[in-house]
């Protein structure tokens, strides 16, 4: 079995292949992805930055989040998830983002919405921005490395196919 750690310098090894920067803009998982891609040695020629935004007020701030989308369909929904990782690309170098944001628990779960929802995007300049929605299972800290795990090897798998 390949572990998390060799995915993810593979996918350091791809995105350098390709000439790309990536950046991340992380919510539930706290800035854990953007821990993992800077444990790779080298990362800084392909990672460009992360950005930590937890709280709504940064999503707005720092990634253009739209206000409307908030109000309308929450910061755990396909539209913020699509909205952070683009503007992760705006407000960066990169060409390249991923962005994560859920309910990790263990409270602020709705039945629309329970503990473990996790919607991720990836956005590529010049490409459709990709979305996905997981319900993952288990403690707080088995559903961030989960969702972790799904950017990265997503991530991956989509660099591979352009």
């Amino acid at each position: 079995m390949i572990s998390l750690h060799q995915v993810t310098a593979d996918l350091g090894h791809e995105l350098q292949k390709q000439k790309l920067m990536l950046a991340t803009a992380e919510s539930c998982t706290g800035g854990g992805l953007s821990y993992l891609l800077t444990s790779i040695p080298g990362s800084s020629n392909w990672f460009d930055r992360g950005f930590i935004c937890y709280s709504n007020s940064a999503k707005l701030d720092m990634l253009e989040v739209e206000p409307l989308v908030l109000e309308e369909f929450g910061a755990v929904s396909e539209e913020a998830a699509r909205q952070m990782a683009e503007g992760a690309i705006k407000n960066s170098e990169a060409s390249v983002a991923v962005a994560i944001t859920g309910i990790a628990g263990p409270g602020g779960g709705t039945a629309d919405k329970p503990v473990g929802t996790v919607w991720l995007a990836w956005a590529r300049n010049g490409a459709t921005t990709r979305a996905h929605v997981d319900i993952y299972k288990g403690n707080r800290e088995e559903i961030r490395l989960a969702a972790i795990e799904t950017a990265v090897t997503t991530l991956l798998a989509w660099l591979k196919q352009e």
